[in-house]
């Protein structure tokens, strides 16, 4: 059954969000988003600020590391206000983490075990199809999380098709992003979703230099890096030095918010203690859950990009806007 979220965020409150940027604390017109595209990637920008690049072309994973790493559709760079890069891909750790991403982990069709997000194991993959729509503020693409049920050596099967909507504004200095999932089960038997630590929500992974020293989270219940993981959050907000731009190794703030109306919500999060940064929303974590053939289901979240570390008031201020959409 499709889970139906008020006025459809990520298009109803993108446009509204465009509305109220235009009018700044400081009565500027705020520049206007635009869409370019290439045969590899689709690049949203605000005036001449790059906000985010998403690739519809298969990246491959750096000299000497397995080719098995390649992929296609995901965001990478995730740009600051300032300009600097707040995401990282194909760290030496996880060579399959890829900025801003999303792939189901342990799951099960037809009795046999797939994995859409370790690509690794070749069992399954996420790719990009087709660009369904172009917008000036944002774009939907058609994706696939395949499964290689007939083994590694033959096709890739789909089992969801997935619309993703991608929209970006300027709130308050703020680049803000709304990211919709709809994913169908288009294929003959349903897909097993059993409870597991990781995988299906929003995902995200820092820049490689952020550190124990140099970076934390903070959740929505005033966790951090040492016990956030596996608590329910409205919000998690990941601060670190950015990446070149116009302030370079000044500090931004990346915080990620989970729409009420999403399963499980306020969700379930995974978290690292280890000093690196990685983050994902975990629909399953506590409760397995199963999509059926012929059923849609949707997850939609927000990603609110600031320069400097951003307060928990100031966070928590942007979702209850974001939860009232």
């Amino acid at each position: 059954m499709l889970t139906r979220f008020p006025k459809h965020p990520a298009r109803i409150s993108a446009f509204a969000l465009v509305l109220f940027a235009a009018f700044s604390s400081h009565g500027q017109e705020a520049p206007a988003p635009a869409l370019a595209e290439t045969e590899e990637a689709l690049t949203l920008s605000i005036g001449d600020q790059p906000v985010l690049v998403y690739h519809k072309a298969e990246v491959p994973p750096p000299d000497g590391v397995d080719p098995v790493f390649t992929r296609s559709g995901f965001i990478h760079p995730l740009h600051a206000p300032g300009g600097g890069v707040v995401t990282g891909i194909h760290p030496a750790d996880h060579y399959h983490h890829l900025g801003l991403w999303h792939a189901w982990v342990k799951a099960e069709y037809d009795g046999k075990p797939v994995d859409f997000w370790n690509l690794k194991g070749r069992t399954g993959l996420v790719r990009f199809v087709k660009v369904l729509e172009r917008r000036a503020a944002g774009f939907t693409v058609e994706q696939e999380q395949a499964a290689y049920l007939a083994g590694p050596d033959a096709e890739a099967v789909p089992i969801l098709r997935e619309s993703l909507a991608v929209d970006v504004a300027r709130v308050d200095g703020a680049h803000v992003i709304d990211y919709r999932i709809a994913q169908k089960n288009v294929a003959a038997q349903p897909l097993v979703l059993p409870a597991y630590r990781y995988g299906g929500g929003l995902a995200y992974r820092a820049p490689h230099s952020w550190n124990r020293e140099n970076s934390d989270y903070l959740t929505s219940e005033g966790l951090t890096r040492v016990d956030s993981h596996a608590t329910r959050v409205r919000w998690c907000a990941m601060w670190g030095p950015a990446e070149g731009g116009k302030r370079p190794s000044e500090l931004a703030t990346v915080a990620i918010l989970c729409h009420p109306a999403n399963r499980d919500a306020p969700q379930r999060v995974r978290t690292w203690d280890s000093g690196e940064v990685f983050f994902n929303y975990v629909p399953i974590q506590e409760t397995g859950w199963e999509i059926k053939p012929g059923e849609t289901v949707e997850l939609v979240y927000r990603l609110v990009i600031l320069d400097g570390r951003a307060t928990r008031e100031a966070i928590e201020a942007r979702w209850q806007a974001f939860a009232k959409d």
